[in-house]
């Protein structure tokens, strides 16, 4: 029997399916500019520069012609593809809220960590009106009624002209989704509005779609640049004050200080925001800060991404350098990461990690493992009866376990806790209500935010007063301890920070946080010094006695001229002088040899420590796996 062939349409009934098809296009186009929000993708624009509402529609509008040629159903269709772009732009809106930034590629890798504890952390940002809730179950409930309900608008047998069509359309979408570089022609800050700084000022003008096109394209096609060159130009231009720092000769009759590294969950003084100059919420931090060295703390992060501040700190790399890689622990998959936790193994350091929660959550039990730390104590071990309050563990606890690990006799240690009381959003109520609602805001601060500020205050002053209490026990042990305490970034409380405003007129992405480091048995003299995350452990292990890298020696010595040039992602970029702008430029470099393990290779015989970190019983060269990093200069 010969196949039945298709019953041929009429003209006009091929035109009446060709407009309608039209005039869904026009009508999604037109519904993700209103869905979008922002003036530069609008209908109104559609006439003076087109292109900037077309290619913000023009991956759903590809998704939503796809499903048509599959499904065969118009309203179905594009139903489908405009219920995703809804589920993304309202992802989008969560995170603005919160954060303060839009979404940039690299937070689609946050999908995979919902199921590793990531949904008991980022679930507490989900809105807790019914309403969106019950707007996206009516959506589905209108897509299932197309599926059932709603008539093809194609015919079944085409003679193969659906399969051309799809697989080409398949073949298209794919291409884009895997960032071919011929989408450039498009997606580009020639065609559209591209501010490589800052996901906020190009989502404002291109539209979030086009924005995360432009982005990801960025990210999978800008190459790490090394230049040997300079590297050595810089590594003669310093030579001489990097090796200073590294011939103090240590007291062999003085033994290696425990380090107990606290890094505090959204911790920074108040007082650098208008209406809290005056006011006394962080009176250990002071009292503390009299007795050592403190000062403002450059981090590469605002609101959340804790992981890129740690890395920071636990590396001395900064990310300025690997402008790709937005989640780090995510991103990186070497075996063997240069650190300072291998350097003070390699010192006979017992290295130790503490979190109360779930140790999966940004990958820390593989990314530690990778960075050199012996032990990872998560939330399973910790005591059964671990104070809560809100919806984390109580720094309290935290301060219980780091006592209970460091011990009086044995090699020194290393402890690295990172606490979580003051975790975000701040509208979970806390263990003592009346404590919280007792705290004083600003008037200013509108009355729907001042609880938030609130709950956030109660949190970040039990973060103060358990350093005051760490720093107490330490004291009283017959071993030295240095004890660093810093704040990963601030809460993020933005319309309280719009409407109060910072002493110093500057933009609550461009704020520091606080960092300090003491001898808590034997105080010394008040320096204040202005640092970014990455130069913390070069001073920390400069301060500990240990000044066999020359790596972090240099982070030092050039700390004065670059460490203000941190910035969180959306923050205008700090003005640059000429010497700043070279030392930067030659700093990437350094930092990708860094990562690669290859920058022992180019140091001079002066600057070589005895043995090299990563030959620590570990690997010689390790194979840098990340993927296509960029260098921002």
């Amino acid at each position: 029997m010969s196949p039945v062939s298709p019953t041929p349409l009429s003209t006009q009934a091929k035109l009446v399916r060709t407009a309608v098809v039209l005039a869904m296009m026009a009508g999604f186009v037109l519904l993700t500019g209103l869905l979008d929000g922002n003036d530069g993708v609008a209908a109104s624009q559609l006439i003076a520069q087109p292109t900037f509402p077309l290619a913000n529609a023009m991956p759903g509008l590809m998704l939503a012609l796809l499903l048509l040629v599959i499904t065969r159903r118009a309203f179905l269709s594009f139903g489908l593809a405009y219920l995703a772009q809804v589920v993304v732009y309202g992802v989008n809106s969560l995170k603005v809220a919160n954060l303060g930034t839009p979404l940039v590629p690299a937070d689609f890798r946050m999908v995979g960590q919902l199921g590793k504890g990531g949904m008991h952390v980022l679930g507490s940002y989900l809105p807790h009106s019914p309403w969106p809730y019950l707007g996206l179950i009516a959506g589905v409930a209108l897509i299932v009624a197309l599926w059932r309900f709603e008539p093809p608008l194609l015919q079944r047998r085409t003679g193969g002209k659906r399969v051309i069509a799809g697989s080409i359309l398949a073949a298209t979408f794919g291409t884009l989704l895997f960032g071919v570089p011929g989408w450039g022609s498009l997606y580009n800050g020639h065609k559209l509005w591209l501010e490589p700084w800052s996901a906020a000022a190009t989502t404002s003008h291109s539209g979030l779609v086009s924005s995360l096109v432009m982005f990801h394209l960025q990210d999978r096609h800008t190459k790490q640049k090394v230049d040997p060159a300079a590297v050595t130009q810089l590594l003669q231009t310093t030579g001489d004050a990097v090796r200073a720092r590294m011939q103090t000769t240590p007291d062999p009759n003085t033994a290696l200080p425990d380090i107990v590294v606290v890094q505090s969950e959204s911790f920074f003084d108040p007082g650098i925001m208008r209406g809290y100059e005056n006011a006394d919420l962080t009176p250990n931090l002071k009292r503390l800060a009299a007795q050592g060295m403190s000062g403002p703390l450059h981090v590469p992060t605002f609101g959340g991404g804790t992981i890129r501040t740690e890395f920071e700190v636990l590396t001395g790399l900064s990310l300025r350098y690997f402008n790709t890689m937005q989640f780090p622990y995510l991103q990186l998959n070497n075996k063997v990461v240069p650190s300072m936790v291998r350097v003070l193994r390699s010192h006979g350091y017992e290295t130790i990690a503490i979190h109360g929660n779930d140790p999966t959550f940004w990958n820390r039990n593989t990314a530690f493992k990778a960075l050199g730390f012996d032990r990872f104590i998560s939330q399973s071990g910790f005591p059964a009866d671990a104070a809560m309050d809100g919806k984390y563990m109580a720094d309290s606890a935290m301060t219980d376990e780091i006592m209970s690990q460091l011990k009086d006799a044995g090699p020194p240690q290393f402890l690295f806790a990172i606490s979580l009381e003051a975790h975000g959003p701040y509208d979970v109520t806390p263990k003592d209500v009346a404590a919280r609602d007792a705290i004083a805001v600003p008037s200013v601060v509108d009355a729907a935010h001042k609880q938030q500020v609130q709950t956030y205050l109660y949190h970040m002053q039990h973060a103060d007063q358990e350093l005051g209490r760490l720093a107490a026990l330490l004291a009283k042990r017959n071993r030295p301890t240095l004890l660093l305490f810093y704040g990963d970034h601030l809460p993020g409380l933005d319309d309280a920070y719009r409407e109060t405003g910072f002493v110093d007129g500057q933009s609550m992405l461009s704020q520091a946080g606080t960092w300090l480091l003491i001898d808590p048995r034997n105080p010394g003299n008040m320096q204040r010094v202005d640092m970014a995350s990455w130069m913390l452990p070069g001073l920390l292990l400069e301060r500990a006695g240990v000044h066999d890298d020359a790596y972090y020696a240099l982070t030092q010595v050039l700390a004065p001229s670059l460490a203000a040039l941190t910035r969180a992602p959306g923050a205008t970029p700090p003005p640059i002088d000429a010497q700043q702008k070279q030392f930067d430029s030659d700093m990437a470099s350094v930092a990708a040899l860094r990562m690669s393990g290859k920058l022992d290779k180019l140091l001079p015989a002066s600057l070589l420590p005895p043995a090299t970190i990563l030959a620590q019983g570990q690997s010689t060269e390790p194979t840098s796996t990340m993927g296509a990093m960029g260098m921002h200069h």
